[in-house]
């Protein structure tokens, strides 16, 4: 064996169930808390040191796939390794029913009862979920950006993505940005260029990929046909979900702009249910997509409740489990061109404005109304950023703060 064959390290299926996949993925639905990042950490630590199901250099590998794709990050790590450990499209489908059940079934749950749930402790609670929202938004957009605007070029980029969604508005404003954000990167964006190391091989065939990827588009553009031509309700949830789910690049909190175009502006969701359950989504285990199970449950128009909430958590985790499936046989490939990095850090750049124009409208405009509302999401957070805190446990604080606020 040569050198170079040494230092190849190959992601090679292992014999497994997804039997084994869903019990494993169970635990770490129940258990993860943090957000995306915080996941990869839980599913490294099981996965890969535990139970070895792929080594460092595949699993860094995979990551840099999810990373690169829209879609949340996390759910589709989760999902290509039930592929590998339960080789095929069984033991993927196991792993994300897996990690997605626990948080879906809470925030489900939540919205149920969520009508009852009045008073002034109630609305001091809701109101400091809201807060909640503002702290939460805010830390990943610190984030965010020292990482995906480090440069004059790519802040830039993230400041015309303000703009646009500023004058635009809408879906439409999003989809702008991010295209502009991508072309823009292709003539902005093509220094330092990442060396990728080592190949990933999963059992999934190249005719199997490209079926998905064949999917995804399909799905992506006949549902607003069909929209438009009979104005069907359940589809139109559909649709609103999968496009948002398909338009989420830079981590799972670009949804809340994305879908909050989608469901609050024709008025199928208010804003102060939209931006509660958001705030609770912080506090449950598992990805911040279950989010759409509260959405779908507190619908105004039909289809809601199990139903909507049935379709929308399908449809939001659909398009980048359709993604990542259709592109595992050609990663190798596609990584390797600079045009493909570049524009993706352009549209990583765009993300970031996005999420900034949503920092103030909707969350901040509907949360923090007078200076104690401000003073506790300042707290927030800092209580994120510098003490690194539980989200968990700032979802709790707040909204113990905002009951007290509320009641006095």
């Amino acid at each position: 064996m040569t050198a170079h064959d040494n230092s190849v390290r190959l992601a090679q299926p292992i014999a497994g169930s997804p039997f084994e996949v869903f019990r494993v993925f169970l635990k770490l639905g129940l258990t993860s808390f943090g957000g995306p990042i915080a996941h990869l950490g839980y599913f490294r630590d099981e996965l890969v040191v535990r139970r070895k199901w792929i080594d460092e250099e595949g699993y860094a590998d995979l990551v840099a796939l999810c990373q690169f794709l829209p879609g949340p990050a996390s759910s589709q790590v989760g999902f290509s390794l039930g592929v590998l450990r339960g080789n095929g499209l069984l033991g993927g489908l196991a792993a994300w029913l897996a990690f997605t059940i626990p948080s879906a079934a809470i925030l489900f749950a939540f919205a149920l009862g969520a009508a009852a749930f009045t008073g002034a402790i109630a609305e001091g609670v809701l109101h400091g979920l809201k807060l909640v929202a503002v702290a939460v938004v805010a830390q990943a957009i610190w984030g965010m950006a020292k990482n995906l605007t480090p440069d004059r070029e790519r802040a830039a980029i993230a400041l015309v993505g303000i703009a646009i969604v500023v004058f635009i508005g809408g879906s439409f404003g999003q989809i702008g940005a991010i295209a502009l954000g991508a072309v823009a990167g292709l003539w902005l964006c093509r220094g330092e260029l990442s060396k990728p190391t080592g190949h990933l091989r999963f059992p999934v065939s190249r005719r199997g990929g490209a079926v998905a990827l064949i999917v995804f588009l399909a799905l992506f553009v006949i549902p607003p046909l069909l929209v438009m031509t009979t104005g069907h309700q359940a589809v139109a949830l559909f649709d609103a979900f999968y496009r948002s789910g398909a338009l989420v690049f830079g981590g799972g909190h670009v949804v809340l702009p994305l879908l909050q175009a989608q469901v609050v502006a024709p008025g199928w969701v208010t804003n102060e249910s939209f931006l509660t359950g958001y705030g609770l989504a912080q506090a449950v285990p598992g990805p911040l997509f279950t989010f759409a199970a509260y959405l779908g449950t507190v619908m105004g128009p039909t289809p809601d409740g199990l139903v909507g909430a049935s379709i929308a958590l399908v449809a939001i985790f659909l398009p980048g489990v359709l993604l990542v499936y259709g592109m595992l046989p050609y990663w190798d490939a596609l990584r390797l061109r600079p045009t493909a990095q570049a524009a993706m850090r352009g549209a990583n750049a765009a993300v970031v404005g996005i999420l900034g124009a949503a920092l103030y409208d909707p969350v901040w405009t509907s949360a923090v109304l007078s200076p104690p509302d401000f003073a506790l999401a300042l707290a927030g957070f800092l209580l994120l950023t510098v003490w690194k805190t539980q989200p968990w446990i700032v979802v709790v604080l707040l909204a113990a703060g905002g009951t007290l606020l509320h009641v006095i």
